[in-house]
């Protein structure tokens, strides 16, 4: 196993990267929400009905929400009326998201800080894992997939929505273009944080292209996986079961 792992378009130790990432993660969580509509012009809000639309979410259903952070996916998938555990790496970013939950009325959720790849749950306890824009920053994959597969019931279904690249001609310019040059400057504007917002566009640059993700769910025991590319493959919805 290699000792070197990506952050951005550096390679850094694996302990190296979890704590940089959890620094990004603490110092944009106050803006988080607000830079996510400034730079996806309010896009990332379509796209995240139309993931908890593709999961299907049922009353009672048990679901893990990792990386849930400000609590985005979690406030949708309970208002269909399922019970989910909200878990992120970063207190911060949960911190915020238990603000948002009590000024919702919303106090059904539980809130539980998580590493992904070293989950403290029992295994076959959630009928569905959901993981939005943070599979990318979790150090080692393999191993955040192998805990989701883990902790899922048989018949359980994972789902994760995330970055990756458009394949539309013309479009994956304009956007390469807009990420790598406005992006940092849109964080240092809204956030105050140029830097960070330059990591999360390196980041998506780095993660692994459809085809090879939805490979890598499939090596962590998931079958029937489906892909489906949104703007070209400028986002997509990986899912996959437990059979």
């Amino acid at each position: 196993m290699s000792d070197r792992v990506s952050f951005g378009y550096e390679e850094v130790t694996p302990g190296e990267k979890t704590e940089r990432v959890g620094a990004v993660f603490s110092s944009v969580a106050r803006k988080y929400d607000i830079m996510n509509d400034a730079m996806s012009g309010g896009l990332h809000r379509v796209w995240k009905d139309q993931f908890v639309r593709r999961v299907k979410p049922q009353a009672d259903e048990e679901f893990l929400d990792m990386a849930g952070g400000t609590g985005d996916i979690a406030f949708r998938l309970e208002a269909r009326g399922a019970r989910v555990t909200v878990s992120d790496i970063n207190q911060d970013m949960l911190d915020v998201g238990i603000e948002r939950a009590m000024d919702r009325g919303i106090d059904t959720l539980v809130w539980s800080r998580q590493n992904a790849e070293e989950l403290s749950f029992p295994d076959r306890v959630f009928d569905g894992y959901t993981i939005a824009f943070g599979i990318r920053n979790v150090t080692h994959i393999d191993r955040a997939l192998a805990e989701a597969y883990r902790v899922l019931r048989r018949g359980g279904r994972f789902f994760c929505l995330e970055f990756s690249t458009t394949t539309w001609p013309g479009f994956k310019q304009a956007y390469d273009f807009y990420s790598h040059r406005l992006v940092p400057r849109i964080g240092q504007a809204v956030a105050g944080d140029e830097d960070s917002y330059r990591y999360l566009i390196e980041s998506i640059r780095r993660f692994p292209p459809m085809p090879e993700f939805e490979a890598m769910i499939r090596a962590a025991g998931f079958e029937r996986t489906r892909v489906e590319p949104i703007l070209g493959g400028l986002v997509a919805i990986h899912s996959g079961w437990k059979i």
